[in-house]
């Protein structure tokens, strides 16, 4: 099939996304699950407005969210990609967009990290994930012969492209990666993502970002949603170039969700829906995370 186009010449520019929540590891009262208020912020920087996923709702109720939101994006995080509660929304939302861009319903799709993992088996149904030495490190990017020309890189400006090659740019903070011999091994992943990025921890080269050939399905294995907006963590590019990779994503992965004209049923209904309903959390002390958006 080839990747549907919304026929209207019509642009959103009121998108709202998405964003999973899950579990914390040491639930509390009001603190059950939890978002980093770095991929708000992200979102944000791109020009689209929030709502969280809270975990541990029906299928009817993320459904109705489905149809008001424009986009949705799968997080980072240490919860478990089939047991989690996180996993069971993530599945819901990837089984909904599947349904809708078959139809023609533009509805685009991003995972971070744990989200690469989390796409990557809702797409085979196996988790090929193996052990690297990749927690809390920078690394530059290898760009493959497929990133020139795909939907996620081609309008990237060619001196960021250049830095992020030559420069150690992109973070990485995950102990499990897919290794690019256990993808190519694969028909089903091969057949459904084109790899853009890979990367190595010296001894294994791993899958580092993927862009699906039929779908508005996009998935990075490092963070550049941590560059503009991290600071405790030592291993963060704050750099020009690396502040710009920050904007350049979070403005490509927005204008995909322009394409999309889902709406709330009502402007009263779409408020109490929004993250601006929350407050965020000063944790950078505790948890050397700036900020985290806790839910009951």
């Amino acid at each position: 099939m080839s990747l549907p186009m919304n026929s209207s010449p019509k642009r959103n520019d009121r998108p709202i996304i998405g964003i999973l929540a899950q579990e914390v590891t040491d639930p509390k009262p009001n603190k059950t699950s939890h978002i980093l208020a770095t991929h708000v912020k992200f979102l944000e920087t791109g020009g689209a407005r929030v709502v969280p996923i809270k975990i541990h709702q029906s299928v009817e109720e993320y459904t109705r969210l489905f149809n008001s939101i424009n986009g949705v994006y799968f997080p980072g995080g240490r919860v478990n990609c089939t047991s989690s509660a996180y996993a069971r929304s993530a599945k819901i939302f990837y089984d909904l967009a599947i349904e809708a861009n078959k139809k023609g319903d533009y509805f685009p799709v991003w995972g971070t990290c744990l989200g690469l993992n989390m796409v990557s088996i809702l797409t085979c149904g196996e988790d090929f994930f193996s052990g690297t030495n990749t927690f809390g490190v920078l690394l530059p990017l290898t760009f493959t012969d497929d990133a020139k020309d795909s939907r996620m890189f081609s309008r990237f400006p060619d001196e960021i492209i250049k830095d992020l090659t030559n420069e150690p740019l992109s973070q990485h903070n995950h102990q499990l990666s897919l290794p690019l011999s256990s993808f190519n091994s694969n028909e089903k992943l091969k057949k459904f993502y084109k790899v853009l990025n890979t990367n190595t921890d010296g001894e294994v080269e791993f899958v580092s970002t993927v862009e699906a050939y039929d779908y508005p399905i996009y998935a990075v294995q490092w963070h550049p949603e941590k560059n503009a907006f991290e600071w405790s963590k030592p291993a963060v590019a704050h750099c020009p170039s690396a502040v710009r990779t920050t904007f350049h994503m979070a403005e490509f992965f927005v204008g995909e969700a322009r394409k999309n004209f889902h709406r709330f049923e009502s402007e009263e209904e779409e408020r109490k829906a929004l993250i601006y309903n929350y407050s965020p959390v000063y944790t950078a002390p505790v948890c050397r995370i700036e900020q985290i958006y806790f839910f009951g």
